[in-house]
């Protein structure tokens, strides 16, 4: 019998069947399956969101301000790289529109730049900055808003379908028991008081659910023109950034055209006009004509010593045996000093003039003169390469007439038998002089030519000393 009941009982409960059909919408269920902490816990996302961005706009502009004051010190670094003043600025014209007045006008816009920049900072500090602050507070202020308006509401929702769900199963529960026990329960565990508590819950429920819609409705609504007026902050802040920033970049513009144009207005000829003025008397004089060295004086250079006794062209014989007779024609100077002097000839400009031959003549035997020669016997003292290779030799000179030979022979036994310096020699003509001969050109010399009946040996074959007055050669026979 028991067993006939249970059967009977296992008949009887109810079962739902989930087919497609019979699946109704949540707004048909009791406990619907959409959280309305969905929806705002969405709505709570957004906002987060334009909190994040409103944040991004704070710290670009924040990171704005600090390059802004950064780019003022580096434009104090760029002011210090002019000196001030000018190192050599003397060379430079002090008034305007020279170097001197660019190099000031550089000076006067690198410190505006410096200024601008630190009134950019100042700017965005104080203006952009303060209105995203404001916008990033109203945001978090909506937020609160939400969390304490709709998120609640959507609390009150979930707790009270979570009490209806659980009344609704035990119904559940108590109409299973109702069919096993044969219609005997408690008076509590009625169905039908159950029944009846179960649409008071949901009357409940409903009432709490469509608050809490109309509280999102609310809010979505708001949040159309809410998030309007974030946008249009943000377009506020942002017209306000590029105001100060993009005037600041028109700033520097103009300052570097104006940097640029003061640059372009000075004359290409205006420092160095300026500059002939103030220093034309230290500056060479283009009309004045170039120096020559005939006009120019110098100290001693007139003194008696630096005079010649006499000075021109003579012949040597050369010194070199395998040469047949050949002479050669140099430049010859008597000084008071008492030396005879050879030079290649007389010019003192081509190559500094150093004797070739040096014969200091009171320790020389000067020979007496033979028609336009003559000869004298010494040792050559110059530092040339034959004073070092040649002791005393005996030089025979060729002059150009044998009036020549005589005047040449006469000065040159002056100076060697002088005690003193020499006295310049002051007969008519005093000083011979040829024109310069080539070193290279030689001139053969020819035998004496001799009377009939007069012998060769006639010629001067012994010397004088610096000591001693010359002797004829005819005298001595």
């Amino acid at each position: 019998m028991l067993g006939r009941k249970k059967s009977v009982a296992e008949k009887a409960l109810p079962r739902r069947q989930t087919t497609m059909g019979t699946v109704a919408s949540d707004s048909d269920e009791a406990v619907p399956r959409a959280d309305p902490k969905d929806t705002s816990e969405l709505l709570a996302e957004r906002l987060q969101a334009w909190k994040h961005a409103v944040g991004y706009l704070e710290a670009y502009v924040s990171a704005t301000e600090k390059m802004e004051r950064a780019h003022a010190k580096e434009y104090e670094k760029v002011l210090k790289a002019i000196a001030d003043p000018l190192k050599e600025g003397n060379h430079f014209d002090q008034s305007l529109g020279g170097i001197a007045g660019m190099f000031e006008n550089m000076r006067a816009n690198t410190q505006g730049l410096a200024n601008s920049h630190l009134e950019t900072e100042k700017n965005l500090k104080g203006s952009v900055l303060p209105i995203l602050d404001r916008l990033h507070k109203e945001i978090k202020h909506k937020s609160k808003e939400l969390a304490s308006g709709a998120a609640k509401g959507a609390k009150e929702v979930e707790k009270a379908r979570n009490t209806t769900q659980k009344h609704i199963e035990l119904l559940g529960t108590q109409v299973a028991g109702f069919e096993s026990a044969g219609g005997r329960i408690n008076a509590a565990d009625d169905p039908y008081i159950l029944h009846r508590g179960v649409f008071h819950r949901l009357n409940k429920q409903v009432l709490e659910e469509n608050n809490s819609r109309h509280d999102l409705l609310a809010v979505q609504h708001n949040f159309t023109a809410f998030e309007g007026h974030v946008v249009e902050v943000i377009q506020q802040a942002m017209e306000a950034f590029n105001q100060f920033v993009g005037g600041q970049a028109q700033n520097d513009q103009q300052i570097y055209a104006d940097i640029l144009a003061s640059a372009q207005r000075i004359p290409v000829d205006f420092e160095w006009t300026k500059f002939v003025e103030r220093n034309g008397s230290m500056l060479v004089d283009p009309a004045a004509g170039d120096r020559s060295v005939d006009s120019i004086t110098f100290p001693n250079q007139d003194h008696k010593s630096t005079q010649p006794l006499i000075e021109g062209t003579l012949e040597r014989k050369s010194r070199n045996k395998l040469s047949l007779g050949g002479y050669s024609t140099g430049y010859y100077v008597v000084t008071p000093s008492k030396f005879l002097h050879e030079f290649k000839d007389s010019d003192n400009f081509r190559k500094d003039p150093q004797p070739e031959l040096s014969i200091y003549l009171p320790d020389a035997i000067i020979g007496a003169p033979s028609g336009s020669k003559f000869n004298i016997k010494g040792k050559d003292i110059s530092k040339g390469l034959s004073g070092k290779l040649t002791g005393n030799a005996e030089i025979a000179f060729k002059a150009h007439t044998d009036a020549d030979a005589q005047k040449w022979s006469e000065v040159i036994r002056d100076a060697a038998g002088a005690t003193g310096p020499a006295e310049t020699y002051t007969s008519e003509p005093t000083t011979p002089i040829s024109p310069i001969v080539d070193e290279k050109k030689r001139i053969m010399s020819q035998p004496p030519v001799y009377e009939e009946g007069e012998s060769s040996t006639a010629l001067q074959t012994s010397g004088v000393t610096g000591a001693e007055a010359p002797v004829a050669a005819n005298e001595k026979s």
